[in-house]
Protein backbone atom coordinates (compact mmCIF):
# COMPACT_ATOMS: atom_id res chain seq x y z
CA UNK A 1 0.00 0.00 0.00
CA UNK A 2 2.93 2.35 0.53
CA UNK A 3 3.72 2.13 -3.20
CA UNK A 4 0.13 2.97 -4.03
CA UNK A 5 0.26 5.92 -1.64
CA UNK A 6 3.56 7.09 -3.18
CA UNK A 7 2.15 7.04 -6.71
CA UNK A 8 -1.08 8.67 -5.48
CA UNK A 9 0.96 11.57 -4.05
CA UNK A 10 3.08 11.79 -7.22
CA UNK A 11 0.01 11.90 -9.47
CA UNK A 12 -1.72 14.41 -7.18
CA UNK A 13 1.34 16.66 -7.20
CA UNK A 14 1.45 16.58 -11.00
CA UNK A 15 -2.29 17.27 -11.24
CA UNK A 16 -1.99 20.21 -8.86
CA UNK A 17 0.95 21.63 -10.83
CA UNK A 18 -1.29 21.71 -13.89
CA UNK A 19 -4.23 23.12 -11.92
CA UNK A 20 -2.02 25.98 -10.70
CA UNK A 21 -0.36 26.68 -14.07
CA UNK A 22 -3.27 26.54 -16.53
CA UNK A 23 -4.96 29.73 -15.25
CA UNK A 24 -1.62 31.53 -15.63
CA UNK A 25 -1.72 30.58 -19.31
CA UNK A 26 -5.21 32.09 -19.44
CA UNK A 27 -3.81 35.31 -17.93
CA UNK A 28 -1.07 35.51 -20.56
CA UNK A 29 -3.55 34.66 -23.31
CA UNK A 30 -6.06 37.41 -22.53
CA UNK A 31 -3.40 40.01 -21.81
CA UNK A 32 -1.33 39.03 -24.86
CA UNK A 33 -4.35 39.09 -27.13
CA UNK A 34 -5.33 42.53 -25.77
CA UNK A 35 -1.81 43.74 -26.57
CA UNK A 36 -2.08 42.42 -30.14
CA UNK A 37 0.42 39.59 -29.65
CA UNK A 38 0.27 36.18 -31.30
CA UNK A 39 -1.18 33.87 -28.64
CA UNK A 40 -1.48 30.72 -30.74
CA UNK A 41 1.34 28.99 -28.86
CA UNK A 42 -0.48 29.62 -25.57
CA UNK A 43 -3.57 27.85 -26.93
CA UNK A 44 -1.44 24.83 -27.82
CA UNK A 45 0.30 24.87 -24.43
CA UNK A 46 -3.02 25.09 -22.59
CA UNK A 47 -4.52 22.20 -24.56
CA UNK A 48 -1.51 19.95 -23.93
CA UNK A 49 -1.31 20.92 -20.26
CA UNK A 50 -5.00 20.18 -19.80
CA UNK A 51 -4.51 16.74 -21.35
CA UNK A 52 -1.59 16.02 -19.02
CA UNK A 53 -3.38 17.21 -15.91
CA UNK A 54 -6.47 15.20 -16.85
CA UNK A 55 -4.41 12.02 -17.07
CA UNK A 56 -2.84 12.85 -13.70
CA UNK A 57 -6.31 13.50 -12.24
CA UNK A 58 -7.47 10.06 -13.39
CA UNK A 59 -4.38 8.43 -11.84
CA UNK A 60 -4.89 10.42 -8.63
CA UNK A 61 -8.53 9.40 -8.34
CA UNK A 62 -7.89 5.79 -9.30
CA UNK A 63 -5.06 5.39 -6.81
CA UNK A 64 -7.10 7.20 -4.18
CA UNK A 65 -9.91 4.72 -4.74
CA UNK A 66 -7.41 1.88 -4.37
CA UNK A 67 -6.25 3.37 -1.07
CA UNK A 68 -9.84 3.79 0.06
CA UNK A 69 -10.62 0.15 -0.69
CA UNK A 70 -7.41 -0.92 1.06
CA UNK A 71 -7.70 1.19 4.20
CA UNK A 72 -11.46 1.51 4.44
CA UNK A 73 -13.79 4.46 4.44
CA UNK A 74 -13.61 5.65 8.02
CA UNK A 75 -13.20 8.94 9.78
CA UNK A 76 -15.07 12.17 9.30
CA UNK A 77 -11.85 13.73 8.01
CA UNK A 78 -12.07 11.47 4.95
CA UNK A 79 -15.66 12.49 4.25
CA UNK A 80 -14.62 16.14 4.43
CA UNK A 81 -11.58 15.50 2.23
CA UNK A 82 -13.77 13.87 -0.41
CA UNK A 83 -15.99 16.94 -0.45
CA UNK A 84 -12.96 19.09 -1.26
CA UNK A 85 -11.80 16.56 -3.87
CA UNK A 86 -15.20 16.91 -5.56
CA UNK A 87 -14.70 20.71 -5.53
CA UNK A 88 -11.27 20.23 -7.12
CA UNK A 89 -12.78 18.04 -9.83
CA UNK A 90 -15.35 20.77 -10.42
CA UNK A 91 -12.57 23.35 -10.74
CA UNK A 92 -10.84 21.06 -13.23
CA UNK A 93 -14.04 20.97 -15.29
CA UNK A 94 -14.37 24.75 -15.02
CA UNK A 95 -10.87 25.02 -16.51
CA UNK A 96 -12.06 22.89 -19.42
CA UNK A 97 -14.87 25.37 -20.10
CA UNK A 98 -12.32 28.20 -20.26
CA UNK A 99 -10.01 26.08 -22.42
CA UNK A 100 -12.81 25.57 -24.96
CA UNK A 101 -13.56 29.29 -24.94
CA UNK A 102 -9.87 29.99 -25.42
CA UNK A 103 -9.74 27.61 -28.40
CA UNK A 104 -12.67 29.37 -30.03
CA UNK A 105 -11.24 32.83 -29.27
CA UNK A 106 -14.03 33.97 -26.96
CA UNK A 107 -12.18 34.02 -23.65
CA UNK A 108 -13.46 37.40 -22.52
CA UNK A 109 -12.51 37.61 -18.83
CA UNK A 110 -9.66 39.88 -17.77
CA UNK A 111 -6.17 38.97 -16.65
CA UNK A 112 -7.14 40.09 -13.16
CA UNK A 113 -10.09 37.70 -13.19
CA UNK A 114 -7.84 34.77 -14.07
CA UNK A 115 -5.30 35.80 -11.43
CA UNK A 116 -8.09 35.53 -8.85
CA UNK A 117 -9.40 32.35 -10.48
CA UNK A 118 -5.90 30.93 -10.03
CA UNK A 119 -6.21 31.30 -6.24
CA UNK A 120 -9.29 29.07 -5.92
CA UNK A 121 -7.49 25.72 -6.10
CA UNK A 122 -5.26 26.78 -3.22
CA UNK A 123 -8.38 27.39 -1.13
CA UNK A 124 -9.43 23.83 -1.98
CA UNK A 125 -6.01 22.18 -1.65
CA UNK A 126 -5.04 23.57 1.78
CA UNK A 127 -8.03 21.99 3.55
CA UNK A 128 -7.32 18.68 1.80
CA UNK A 129 -3.73 18.79 3.03
CA UNK A 130 -4.78 19.68 6.59
CA UNK A 131 -7.42 16.95 6.64
CA UNK A 132 -4.99 14.29 5.40
CA UNK A 133 -2.07 15.21 7.65
CA UNK A 134 -3.78 16.41 10.84
CA UNK A 135 -7.00 14.34 10.62
CA UNK A 136 -8.73 16.81 12.95
CA UNK A 137 -11.89 14.70 13.33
Amino acid sequence: MLWVKTFHILAMTSWMAGIFYLPRIFVHFVEGRAAGQDVTRLQIMARKLYGFMSVMAVFTLGLGLWLWLGYGFSGAWLHAKLLFVVLLIGYHGWCRVYLKRMASGVLSQSGRYFRLFNELPLLIFVPILILVVVKPF
